[in-house]
């Protein structure tokens, strides 16, 4: 299981990660406080604080995703 450290600040940004996550066929959860989220649904993604640093564990390996992940990294 892998961990990364995000920071959607836009719902552009929040709709390109949930697209992203979407076609991975591993489990993508997100984490913030003791809230988690199915990274795959964009409502449960929308409903957390975007202000905030969020947590992405996910079990798969895919390099679309990795870039994303890059992409949005908040360290």
């Amino acid at each position: 299981m892998s961990e990364r450290k995000i920071k959607l600040t836009e719902i552009n940004d929040v709709k390109e990660f949930v697209q992203t996550a979407g076609q991975c066929d591993f489990d993508i959860d997100v984490f913030y406080n003791r809230v988690i989220i199915d990274a795959k649904s964009i409502l449960g993604v929308l409903s957390l604080d975007l202000t905030k640093v969020l947590t992405v564990k996910y079990g798969g390996d895919d390099m679309k995703f990795e870039n994303i992940l890059d992409k949005y990294s908040a360290s």
